[in-house]
This record gives C-alpha cells, structure tokens and sequence, in this order.
C-alpha cells in the first residue's frame, strides 16, 4: 500500500495520497493553498510512483482544503467527492470565509479573485459507502467545523478526519458557519464510538490514533463534551 502526504505552502494542510501499490489507480485528499497550486508537488508523487488519479476527496468547504481542487481536475479529470451542505463553496469559497482572516490577504497577495467547481462533482452523504482505487471509504457526516464537515473510515483501518480530530486537539468552532455545539455532537456520536485501532490522518498536524485521542485528548473528555457552549 502507499499513504504519502504532501503539505500544503501555506496552512501546512495534510494532502493525502492513497493507492494499493505502484502502477495502480490512487485518490487524493484535500489538495490545498501553494502558489500557483498544489498540484505539481501531488504529481510529483503520482508520478513516482506511477499512479492514475480517479477522486479526490473534499473533507470540508475551507479554501485551505479545496484551493487545488479545480486545477487537480483540470490536470487529471477526476470526479470530486463532497457532502451536499459544503459543495457550494467549491466554487464560492468566500461564501465560508470569515471576514478579515487569515485568507483574504493570501489570496490578494497571489491574485486570486474567482474560483469555480470541478466538472464532475459527487455529493456523499452520512452512511454513504464508496469503492474507489481498491479502497472502502464510509462517510460520516461530522458537523461543528463547517456545516458539511465529512470524516472517512477507509478499510476499517484508518480515519480521514479532517478538521474534526487533530493531536490532542479538534477543528475549530469559531469560524463563519462553526458551532461549538454541532461539533461536541459529533465528537461524542461519530468519534467516541470508533475502534480505538483505527489509524486518524488529520488535516493537519501529524497522525495519530483513536485509542490515542480517546486517553489524551481534553475535547473528548466528558468535562468538555458536557460543558455549555
């Protein structure tokens, strides 16, 4: 199996690259914010390796998980996974920002002004099972962050979370369209119940485990689960 990462230039975002071995089909995760885009540092990995792209995986609606989105599909014509409820910003990406953060100025700086959707855009709700590239992805529906903030259990071993769960941390709840109380919702009934096996691949920041985040992170401890928003 190959599970390569490439970061992103800015917002250090995990770009994740699966594929069952060299010379077979492979998905990508969350291409994000470089300069012109991240695709030359994804296809340098494809390349050596001698993938053939088929998806790419969309965890959320933030510009530093989808900026690469369109130019990866214009590369490689790959269908674009989603959940309904952050597809819009695909192609409206200031529909989520929130005003005067971090991004605005990034994208003023590189002369970025308009975004559009990739051609072929599948929508993926709670329970949705997938087959793609020799792998089974189940998509759950993980609230808090973004109203369509979506984690993946691939093969029963592995958890792409976002910015749900980090290490020791969750995705924050303070941005345009957050809520604290979505996101506690989801941690206690979409994480706390998964195998503590289960490897996580975060968003950003290094892996980690559920079992892990389970004993050592504060968010998934009832004082936090039960406190008031």
């Amino acid at each position: 199996m190959i599970l390569e990462v490439v970061r992103a230039q800015y917002f250090a975002t995990n770009c994740w690259i699966f594929a069952v071995g060299k010379n077979s089909e492979c998905f990508i995760v969350d291409p994000g914010m470089a300069i012109p885009d991240l695709v030359g540092e994804i296809s340098e990995v494809i390349a050596r390796h001698n993938l053939k792209p088929i998806a790419t995986i969309v965890t959320h609606g933030h510009l530093d998980h989808t900026f690469s989105v369109h130019a990866f599909d214009e590369k490689y014509g790959v269908a674009t996974y989603v959940h309904p409820k952050d597809r819009e910003f695909l192609g409206n990406p200031q529909g989520i920002l929130t005003p005067g953060g971090p991004t605005t100025p990034i994208l003023e700086a590189m002369g970025v002004t308009s975004f559009s959707e990739p051609r072929d855009v599948r929508e993926l709700t709670d329970g949705t099972v997938i087959d793609i590239a020799g792998f089974t992805l189940t998509a759950r529906h993980a609230p808090g962050h973004t109203p369509g903030s979506t984690v993946f259990v691939v093969n029963n071993e592995f958890l792409i979370s976002g910015d749900v769960l980090f290490q020791n941390s969750i995705g924050n709840t303070s941005f345009r369209l957050g809520s604290s109380s979505d996101m506690k919702k989801t941690l206690r009934n979409v994480i706390l119940p998964l195998s503590d096996d289960l490897i996580v691949l975060p968003g950003h920041g290094p892996e980690t485990t559920i079992g892990r985040e389970r004993k050592n992170n504060d968010y998934l401890q009832d004082r936090f689960l039960r406190s008031a928003d």
